[in-house]
């Protein structure tokens, strides 16, 4: 029995030894799980803030991108599409994630004609656009209109320029939440049409302010809000670059899921890093331990973005538990044996099972105590390891270079520079730890700049300042500098840390910018604002010396003929050529400038041993007139000057160059190519001017023109073959106005088109009329202005003349001048060719008072020369005016061409012209230029008396 007893004692003694070692192994194993857990969960929560740390601050870079756009417009004020372009390029360089910068600017409905105008000379067809039912199309008319002014790239991009956005409600809201807050602003995430199909960006908007101010309140933000910089950010490229750039995807076992919005759903995903999958240990399956830990799965952060909320999930997928719990997992195993030994140890030494629990125990304990403490240190280092690792990341990715200085005086030596310190400067860490900051200090580095630093330092205060430098390789280095005290628990500084900020670029731009402010970009001459600079200057010099003073306005004739022939760029090439010879036609003292477009101004002073004369008004018509090569195209430009002279045509500049510029147009309305000096009539002249510009545009529809016929006699025959339609005005209250007065204006205003257009129908009307009547060999000759040889479509609009009125092509002839086919004889030579092959004749009008040349009147696909009146005026008395006649008519002869005369007025003027050969005349000899009814009853005689 007492076998039983002991041996029922010894397993009850066993057992309880047995339990007793379960629940302490499995006290001990819980305890180090829950410390191992712990470690796992913060090594989680330190990867995960240093990626939201990462992220806020990239993103906060990104948006700063905008902010030196809009600091550029608020600087320059209103940039040039070039300047624009020069300033992004480098940052869309530096930053490929933005797509794209915009400057889109408000502009009025009465503003909209003249905003168009303006902006199509740097980019043609410019209009203000808007998508209606889904189509791209000039924007219906409302009060005002926000348009996209300038875009960067603009390849890509063109269906852009002019888009009004005011019809856009996202980007309204998103300029309307910036307008509010008084910082950018931007859009949900949408899908860009630059970027691939599952990639996601954000507008960004930031109001540009009138006048570059930036308004505290929202009412006077709102009063001088003129438009706004965008930038158009790729957020899935983005955020990849900002995690590439600070070695963060180089872990793949962190996953990161990024979403813009009030909610962080799928809808507002931009960005995706799924991490890598971790295979599971065969023992986790096998023991199911797995569910006896907890595991860190996921954790959100959010933060404010440009208005937006951002919301970060940092997810790690599930690891096997022998990866991070092998202490526990080892406590247990080693405790479980040790129960199973100590119950057998106990069943043999049951006698002695009181004494070992009782050590067991006491051992039990203090390893449990020695392992809380031991946990809680473990905890309390990685908790400081990780604060200052994260610290000491943050800094070495900084873009900014950071110094670490030490506080004692006068050295200040330099402990610690960051990466950033070296690609900024050029000096390694090991060539600035140890030297004092003065090393910095170049040969002619801003002094005072840098003494403000060292008193700041003395002072021991923080201080930011701009200073200029250099760096390593001798380049000039600006840089935003900031210094502030570091200091001890104790509150006493022990070191200075700086932060140095290369603004380099942005100060070269304001050098550039403040150059080109003063000149023209495409000639290189000085521009309109300092034309009035030196137009002062001059001015109180003449006053002073009591001398005069020119001031020449000089607009080319036909430049519009190469802009809507040759293009644009032809066009500038002709400008710089011109500006180049002017500049070289004039002496040094003399300033020449460019008013815009095709005008220039000219500032002549008068200088004490040279005077001013004529002289000097031909040699800069003469550099203009000069031969011209562009692109194989040879052209003959020529000018219209005007002249105001100080003190006698006015006292300022204003003054002078208005009364130069009526003057200039007086030299047009003479017949362009030559000088007019202005005087007070033609005050009078240009309201006049004014007053039929207005009346001439509603009397075609009124019904006001009138058409005149002057017979074209043939001397062989003595019969009338035909007639030139010349255009009479008939106003209501100026009665007959003559086409010297309102020709050339109608040319200048484009109004000579639909006048053409309808002197050539009414011409070839009547003559089918007089046809159809029994005179059938009677003909009609039509002057073509400029602007009608310009028209792309002068063939066809004249074969449907012809075809509409029934006329034969050969009833019709057509005058040109000759200056206008040799502005650009290579196109002239085209068009003639395409108006011979309707079979209309064509005839030279005024032959002898241009520029002709044998060589391309050979390669014209003429039929008549006509000899100008100022020849036939004075050929019985004027030996060379009768030379030049008869060599045309022998000139004709031999090229088998007809020759007319016109302006034919006495006998012997008709006796010389037939004597040399003349085929036909026309002048007042034998009628001037008569009504159609009178025109028919001439026709009804069947030979005139010559």
């Amino acid at each position: 029995m007492q076998r039983v007893i002991n041996k029922l004692g010894a397993t009850l003694s066993a057992s309880l030894t047995l339990m007793l070692g379960l629940c302490a192994t499995t006290a001990v194993f819980v305890a180090t799980s829950h410390l191992e857990d712990d470690a796992v969960n913060l090594d989680f929560e330190r990867r995960a803030a240093l990626r939201a740390f990462t992220i806020q601050r990239g993103l906060e870079e990104a948006v700063q991108v905008l902010s030196v756009i809009n600091h550029f417009h608020a600087t320059v004020g209103d940039p040039s599409r070039e300047q624009f372009r020069a300033f992004t390029r480098p940052l869309l360089e530096r930053y490929p994630y933005v797509r794209a910068f915009g400057l889109q600017r408000f502009v009025s409905d009465e503003d909209r004609l003249v905003f168009e105008a303006l902006r199509q000379g740097a980019v043609p067809d410019f209009q203000i656009t808007a998508f209606v039912d889904g189509k791209l199309q000039r924007a219906p008319q409302q009060p005002s209109y926000l348009v996209v002014d300038y875009v960067e790239p603009v390849k890509g991009n063109e269906a852009a320029l002019g888009l009004d956005q005011t019809g856009n409600p996202i980007v309204m809201k998103t300029l309307d939440i910036a307008l509010s807050t008084g910082r950018p602003a931007s859009t949900m995430p949408m899908r860009l049409a630059q970027a691939g199909p599952d990639e996601r960006g954000l507008l960004v908007l930031q109001p540009v302010y009138r006048g570059g101010e930036q308004p505290a309140s929202l009412e006077e933000r709102r009063a001088a809000l003129v438009g706004d910089t965008s930038a158009v950010l790729q957020a899935t490229e983005l955020v990849q670059k900002i995690l590439e750039g600070a070695g963060l995807l180089e872990d793949r076992e962190i996953g990161v899921r990024i979403f813009v919005g009030p909610q962080a759903d799928d809808s507002n995903l931009v960005y995706l890093h799924e991490s890598a999958p971790n295979a599971g240990h065969w023992l986790d399956q096998l023991l199911a331990l797995g569910s006896l830990f907890q595991r860190p799965s996921n954790t959100m952060t959010s933060f404010d973005i440009a208005g937006q909320t951002w919301h970060m999930e940092i997810s790690i997928p599930p690891r096997s538990v022998f990866a991070d719990h092998y202490g526990s997992l080892l406590i247990l195993l080693v405790g479980v044996i040790a129960s199973l030994l100590g119950a057998a140890y106990m069943r043999a030494l049951s006698m002695r099972s009181h004494r070992v629990q009782q050590l067991v125990e006491d051992k039990t304990a203090e390893l449990r105590h020695t392992n809380a403490l031991l946990s809680d240190d473990i905890k309390a280092r990685r908790l400081a390891e990780s604060a200052l690792q994260l610290r000491h990341q943050a800094i070495e990715a900084s873009a900014n270079a950071i110094l670490i200085l030490s506080a004692q005086a006068p050295e200040y030596a330099i402990e610690y520079v960051n990466p950033a310190f070296a690609r900024i400067t050029g000096y390694s860490p090991s060539e600035a730890v140890g030297k004092s900051i003065r090393f910095l200090e170049g040969r002619d580095s801003d002094l005072e700049g840098f003494e403000t630093v060292w008193i700041a330092m003395r002072e021991k205060r923080e201080h930011n300042v701009i200073l200029r430098n250099y760096h390593k390789d001798g380049s000039e280095l600006w840089n935003d500098f900031y210094i502030a005290p570091v200091k001890d628990d104790a509150g006493a500084v022990t070191h200075y840390v700086a932060a140095l900020y290369d603004i380099t670029s942005m100060k070269r731009y304001e050098a550039e910018l403040e150059f080109q402010a003063s000149r023209d970009t495409l000639t290189g001459l000085i521009n309109r604002h300092m034309l009035r600079h030196h137009l002062e200057q001059a001015i109180g010099a003449a006053e002073r010396q009591k001398q005069a003073l020119w001031v020449v306005f000089v607009d080319l004739d036909r430049f519009k003929f190469v802009n809507d022939t040759l293009g644009h760029k032809a066009g500038d090439t002709l400008l710089r050529t011109v500006a180049g010879r002017l500049r070289a036609a004039v002496r040094e003292a003399d300033t020449v400038a460019r008013l815009g477009g095709d005008e220039f101004i000219m500032i002549l002073p008068e200088q004490d041993e040279l005077t001013l004369d004529t002289r000097s008004l031909q040699r800069i018509m003469d550099a203009v007139a000069a031969p011209i090569t562009l692109g194989g195209h040879t052209l003959f430009m020529t000018c219209s000057v005007g002249v105001a002279c100080y003190p006698a045509d006015g006292t300022d500049g204003e003054t002078l160059i208005k009364h130069a510029d009526i003057a200039m147009y007086r030299g047009k309305q003479t017949g362009r190519n030559n000088f007019q000096f202005y005087t007070p009539a033609m005050n009078e002249q240009a309201l006049e001017r004014l007053r039929i510009e207005g009346d001439l545009r509603s009397a075609l529809d009124n019904g006001e023109f009138l058409l005149h016929y002057q017979p074209k006699v043939d001397l062989a025959s003595g019969e009338v073959v035909g007639c030139e339609a010349l255009i009479r005005w008939q106003h209501p209250q100026l009665g007959m106005v003559s086409p010297a007065r309102f020709i050339g204006l109608a040319e200048e205003t484009g109004l000579i088109l639909p006048i053409g257009a309808w002197v050539l129908r009414t011409a070839c009307t009547q003559c089918r009329q007089w046809q159809l009547a029994g005179h059938e060999d009677i003909s009609v000759s039509v002057n073509l202005s400029v602007g009608q040889f310009l028209q792309k479509d002068l063939v066809s609009s004249i074969a449907d003349a012809l075809e509409d009125t029934g006329l034969p092509p050969a009833s019709l002839e057509l005058e040109l001048t000759e200056s206008l086919m040799m502005t650009d004889v290579e196109h002239a030579i085209g068009i003639l060719a395409g108006l011979k092959e309707l079979g209309v004749r064509l005839s030279i009008d005024d032959f002898g008072t241009g520029y002709s040349s044998l060589a391309y009147l050979k390669r014209f696909p003429i039929d008549v020369l006509k000899i100008d009146r100022s020849f036939v005026r004075d050929i019985t008395i004027d030996a060379d005016d009768a030379a030049i006649t008869a060599s045309i008519i022998s000139l004709a002869r031999h090229l088998k061409l007809r020759v007319i005369a016109e302006g034919v007025e006495t006998d012997e003027q008709l006796d010389y012209l037939r004597h040399y050969g003349c085929d036909e005349i026309q002048g007042y000899l034998f009628s001037p230029p008569v009504p159609a009814e009178k025109f028919e009853q001439i026709l009804k005689q069947e030979r005139v008396s010559i």
